[in-house]
């Protein structure tokens, strides 16, 4: 009996402990953990949530910045990584220095004085895709409360990594030759902006690039006032139509201009490989930086490009994807003259991978959204691309991801679903 008593004690004892264990461990996993004060201010991208719909293989989607997969050059990339592995390999597996492969910060430097830039080896960092570029000059460059000048619209992403570092904005409005230089000037003087961020070429999301006057005038600005250009290029080499215009790292003589480029438009996102040329001090805080984020970029990548520009022509590439994105995007603008009902506008880019799209009537782009969807057709809403004053009648395309036959038919569908609604809100005031 006594032994009973016991054996029945140990068991509740168990029992009890369990219980007590099993809720604390509920308890714990309800526990909301404490995130840092600056996530407040950063929201999930507006775009990478609408690819997770839009990239779905039924719909004819126009809304990723995505390059045509199939111009990638594989078989050139495929070659130029055996020939690393095969010579270099240990070396290519191995860590290596945070600033990036010498080779491959040789042939960027030489191809950027060619372009006019004042750079060098030394003042060329690689960086994990442009995207990091833009965070490791916003991480030595701002302080919280600091008011970074962006054209309005911008470039989302950019949008979030300023935000990240608790900035503030200075909308700077924009027209077809890009952003006005007097805004600028005349929202400084009212309360002084840290940084400007700019996309001269064919800017993302409206396709617009910046006059050369502009340029000019934008530079000596900062010149005068002391004020770091971050100037994000990803996608000037894609001009296929119109005169090419100076980067603005080329009339700088002063070191004001950071200037970013990236591989990403040209050969392949995946490759994740971009660069960052600036001022000697800038581009070293930057390294430094860097060094705390992924120690380096990808050393079998950096010495596989290196190795693929040996033997491969990269201008002939260069020209291809000219001759094909312009195509596309005449196929575009061709389609949308043909189906958009009328009081709708959009731009008439010069290259890149985007037109802008000002819808009729006061339409919402958010709420034409899921009937577009309904239709097999997708797009990004544009208002999630300004920093202030949003205008919620606007939506970004994308024509470089497609060919001409379906971009037809989908702006078909496009125009359909905008003149219905439009309809719609005629007829219900």
């Amino acid at each position: 009996m006594t032994t009973t008593t016991a054996t029945t004690s140990t068991a509740t004892s168990t029992k009890n402990a369990t219980a007590t264990t099993t809720a604390a461990t509920t308890m714990s996993a309800k526990r909301t953990l404490p995130l840092a004060h600056r996530m407040a201010h950063m929201e999930a991208s507006a775009i990478r949530e609408i690819l997770k719909v839009a990239e779905r293989p039924d719909i004819l989607s126009f809304a990723g910045g995505l390059p045509a997969p199939e111009l990638f050059p594989i078989d050139a990339l495929a070659d130029a990584h055996a020939r690393v592995l095969a010579r270099e390999g240990a070396a290519a597996l191995q860590y290596s220095a945070t600033e990036g492969f010498a080779g491959l910060r040789d042939w960027i430097s030489a191809r950027l004085r060619a372009a006019g830039m004042t750079c060098d080896v030394e003042r060329t960092l690689i960086t994990t895709g442009s995207q990091q570029g833009i965070d490791l000059a916003a991480r030595v460059l701002l302080n919280p409360g600091d008011r970074v000048a962006v054209e309005n619209p911008s470039y989302i992403a950019a949008l979030q990594v300023f935000s990240g570092y608790e900035a503030r904005f200075a909308a700077i409005a924009s027209d077809g030759d890009g952003l006005q230089v007097d805004d600028l000037e005349r929202q400084h003087a009212a309360e002084p902006v840290k940084l400007v961020y700019i996309v001269p070429n064919f800017q993302n999301p409206k396709g617009t690039t910046l006059s050369l006057a502009r340029r000019h005038a934008l530079v000596a600005f900062a010149g005068r006032n002391g004020v770091p250009i971050l100037e994000d290029d990803p996608y000037g080499e894609l001009r296929f139509e119109g005169t090419s215009l100076p980067p603005l790292a080329a009339l700088d003589d002063v070191g004001v201009v950071i200037h970013l480029g990236t591989f990403s438009k040209t050969l392949a996102p995946g490759l994740r490989v971009a660069w960052a040329v600036g001022p000697s001090k800038v581009i070293r805080a930057m390294t430094v930086a860097k060094q705390s984020c992924d120690l380096h970029s990808s050393s079998l990548t950096q010495r596989a490009l290196a190795a693929l520009f040996e033997r491969f022509d990269y201008e002939a590439h260069l020209t291809t994807l000219r001759r094909v994105y312009g195509e596309r995007r005449t196929a575009m603008l061709a389609a949308l003259d043909r189906y958009m009902p009328s009081g709708t506008r959009w731009t008439q880019p010069e290259g890149g991978m985007f037109t802008w799209v000002e819808l009729p009537d006061r339409l919402r782009a958010e709420d034409i959204f899921e009937a577009a969807l309904a239709q097999k057709v997708a797009f990004v809403p544009g208002s999630p691309f300004f920093a202030a004053d949003k205008r919620y009648d606007t939506l970004r395309l994308n024509f470089s991801n497609r060919p001409p036959e379906l971009i037809d038919e989908g702006m078909g569908r496009l125009g359909r679903v905008v003149e219905r609604a439009g309809e719609g809100r005629r007829v219900n005031g």
